[in-house]
């Protein structure tokens, strides 16, 4: 017998084989099987579980979210965070059970409903406003002072576009006017600036972190105070991905220049960049507190709380520009740094002041504090003194210094 016919032989005799499956249908398998579990058990009304709930009341968890004033009515807008529908069945303000009008009946576990009051209010007495639910549970929101409610027409967007220039642009802008001082500073006084950098973000994470978990204290509607470290490790890996991917992509004159700047450290244009980018995002959610708080009366836009701002922020400045000690840019890379540090701030007073919900501010506010602690990790190389260390006496007295800094010049804010 030839080779070739053993080999054919050999063939014959050998079990045939089936195709792989396909690698994409191994990962869905499972989701598709998830999917229809929980399909029959929702048409099946859960078998043997259904009985759980009887004889207990729903939960009735409502937030409320806005309150409007306008001529002859009172507007509150109401989200259900609890797992059962809720119905708002009357309105009593300070006793007296007035008309209204609701945008939903029923609201869905995290369904919100607008609800228009037909009251005549008068201008300074406070309210006392009660929501009852079908079930005989009551939502109470406090009017402290009434007011009429701005009119979001465009007046009213250009104030809060000039408000975001006024704290957060013009301020960055005089706060890099510190350059030619920090580039006549010898290395250790750098190193200084450097130091009051660190405490400046810290002081500016740590801040952003107390204010976005008190928007949501309480409040379980989209994880609650959960949607702030979300924001904040969402923010923290973003940076930190766009600065490995800036590393990647270092042009060749960088690359055969490896001793020109230690591995650790960043290059100092980048890292101003990324300190902007950290700045801006926090000033953003800054920006939305402003908006949404005038939006609902309870700003009062004083010249007072315009310097408290501008004073508070014009140290944002200075963390930008100190990495830039030794190697200026030229004026348009500058500008460029101070409009993505301070424009941010505008934006964000637009949006707060159009649509404003506690979860997604809280949110944004996490993604600001994330966002300024990854630039102070950043700059923590920059500090080493020429034997090495890091922290000196010189180097943690700026730190200690630059929290200093923005925790006297917040008190100056009153909003």
């Amino acid at each position: 017998m030839s080779l070739d016919e053993k080999s054919a032989d050999a063939l014959a005799a050998a079990p045939h084989r089936r195709p792989p499956v396909p690698r994409w249908l191994l990962g869905i398998g499972p989701l598709v099987l998830i999917a229809i579990l929980l399909g029959l058990f929702t048409l099946l009304n859960a078998p043997g579980l259904n009985k759980l709930s009887e004889g207990v009341p729903p939960k009735e968890v409502v937030a409320v979210e806005d309150v409007r004033l306008t001529a002859g009515q009172i507007t509150i807008t109401v989200r259900n965070e609890g797992p059962d529908p809720v119905s708002i069945a009357q309105v009593n303000v300070s006793d007296y059970y007035a008309v209204f009008t609701q945008t939903r009946e029923t609201m869905a576990p995290l369904e919100s409903t607008t609800l228009t009051i037909i009251y005549n209010w008068v201008e300074g007495d406070p309210y006392e406003v009660a929501l009852v639910t079908s079930n005989g549970g009551k939502i109470p929101a406090v009017i402290d002072a009434a007011a009429l409610s701005p009119e979001r027409g465009s007046s009213f967007f250009g104030l809060m576009l000039l408000m975001g220039i006024y704290v957060g642009v013009i301020p960055v802008a005089l706060g890099m006017l510190w350059m030619p001082f920090v580039r006549r500073s010898s290395a250790s006084w750098v190193r200084v600036l450097l130091g009051v950098t660190v405490g400046l973000l810290a002081f500016l994470a740590i801040d952003a972190t107390l204010e976005a978990v008190g928007l949501v204290a309480g409040s379980g509607a989209f994880g609650g105070p959960m949607v702030v470290f979300l924001g904040a490790v969402t923010a923290y890996l973003i940076l930190e991905g766009t600065d490995a991917w800036m590393r990647r992509h270092q042009n060749s004159t960088t690359a055969r220049q490896p001793s020109a700047l230690p591995p650790q450290r960043l290059a100092p244009q980048r890292l101003a960049l990324l300190i902007a980018i950290g700045i801006g995002l926090h000033n953003f959610g800054e920006g939305l507190a402003i908006g949404s708080a005038y939006a609902v009366g309870s700003l009062a836009l004083g010249a007072s709380l315009i310097v408290g701002f501008a004073i508070h922020n014009t140290t944002e400045g200075l963390a930008i520009v100190t990495p830039l000690a030794k190697q200026p840019p030229g004026l348009g890379r500058l500008a460029i740094l101070g409009l993505i540090a301070g424009a941010p701030a505008a934006a964000g007073a637009l949006l707060g002041a159009t649509v404003y919900q506690p979860a997604l501010a809280a949110f944004l506010l996490g993604i600001g504090a994330g966002a300024v602690a990854q630039v102070a990790v950043k700059l923590l190389p920059m500090l080493k003194d020429p034997a090495g260390k890091t922290f000196t006496p010189l180097t943690g007295a700026g730190v200690v210094l630059g929290m200093g800094l923005m925790f006297a010049t917040g008190l100056l804010v009153q909003a």
